[in-house]
C-alpha cells in the first residue's frame, strides 16, 4: 500500500515513553497489514489544526469538537476504549473539579465565579461545560469570567494557583495524572461529571484508500486484543477500540446555547 509519512498520537501524551510504545507495536501490526510504515516515527506536531489536515496524515487522534466543526474531509479510523473512571465503551466524560475546600457541592453553586478551560475548540474542558450552564444561565452568563489555559493540565494548576474556580477536565487525562503526576490534582475535588460523549476518534487523511482504513482498523484491533500488547495498552489505559463513523459525533454539535 501507498506510503503516508504523518503520524502522531497527541492527545493523551501525559507519558510521552508510554504513547511512543504504544506506537512501536501499532506500526509493527500495520507492516503486518502491508502498510509501509516501517521507518515512519511518531510526531509531537505543535500546529495540530496543521498536522491533522496534512494530505500524508496517516494516522492522528484529535477531539470530537475539531472533527466535527473543523475537519470535515478527514476520514474517522475509530475510537480507543479507555479504562478510565468515567469511560463507557467509547463514551468517555469530563469531572467537575474545584478545590477542596470550596464549600460548593454542585455545579449551581458556581454560578458567577470563574471557570477556566483548555481550549475553544475542545469539547470536554469548554463545549460540554458550556451545554450545562446553558439552562442555568437565563440567557446571560453563568461565569463571571472564563479563562483558557492551554491544556487540561494547566488548567488544573490554574485551580490550585487561585487563578481561577473550577475546571471541566477530561477523565482520561485526570487518570493519567493520578498515575504520572499526582501533584496536579492534590488539593482538589470532584463536584460533578459531563455527560457520557462519544470519546477522541482517530482519524486518516480523505484520500487514504478503503485498504488502508480497512488495514489500520485490522492493526488497531490488534494492538488491543493481543495479549503481547496487553501490558502496553494498559500503560496508556486502553482497553478496546471499535470503528466509528462521522454520524456518532453528531451529539458533540447539539450543545445548547452560549450560557457559559
Amino acid at each position: 500500500m501507498a506510503p503516508a509519512d504523518s503520524v502522531s498520537l497527541p492527545m493523551y501524551a501525559i507519558n510521552r515513553a508510554d504513547v511512543d510504545a504504544q506506537w512501536q507495536r501499532l506500526r509493527r501490526l500495520l507492516a503486518g497489514q502491508g502498510v509501509a510504515a516501517a521507518g515512519l516515527a511518531l510526531s509531537w506536531p505543535e500546529d495540530l489544526a496543521a498536522h491533522w489536515q496534512d494530505p500524508q496524515l496517516l494516522l492522528s487522534q484529535t477531539c470530537g469538537y475539531p472533527f466535527m466543526t473543523m475537519l470535515p474531509d478527514v476520514q474517522p479510523v475509530g475510537c480507543f476504549h479507555y479504562d478510565a473512571p468515567g469511560c463507557e465503551g467509547i463514551g468517555y466524560r469530563s469531572f467537575l473539579l474545584v478545590r477542596q475546600r470550596e464549600t460548593g457541592a454542585e455545579l449551581r453553586d458556581f454560578r458567577q465565579r470563574r471557570a477556566v478551560c483548555n481550549s475553544a475548540d475542545s469539547y470536554s474542558g469548554y463545549h460540554a461545560l458550556r451545554a450545562m450552564t446553558a439552562p442555568m444561565a437565563a440567557g446571560g452568563h453563568f461565569f463571571s469570567q472564563i479563562i483558557f489555559s492551554g491544556g487540561h493540565e494547566q488548567s488544573l494548576i490554574a485551580l490550585q494557583r487561585e487563578e481561577a474556580d473550577i475546571a471541566a477536565v477530561d477523565c482520561v487525562t485526570y487518570a493519567l495524572l493520578q498515575r504520572h503526576r499526582p501533584e496536579r490534582i492534590r488539593g482538589l475535588k470532584t463536584i460533578g461529571r459531563t455527560p457520557l460523549a462519544p470519546g477522541l476518534p482517530l482519524i486518516t487523511q480523505r484520500h487514504t484508500s478503503p485498504a488502508t482504513l480497512a488495514a489500520l482498523r485490522t492493526a488497531l484491533l490488534g494492538l488491543v486484543s493481543a495479549p503481547e500488547h496487553r501490558e502496553v495498552c494498559r500503560a496508556v489505559l486502553i482497553k478496546g477500540f471499535s470503528p466509528v463513523s462521522r454520524r456518532q459525533y453528531d451529539v458533540i454539535l447539539q450543545s445548547p446555547g452560549n450560557g457559559i
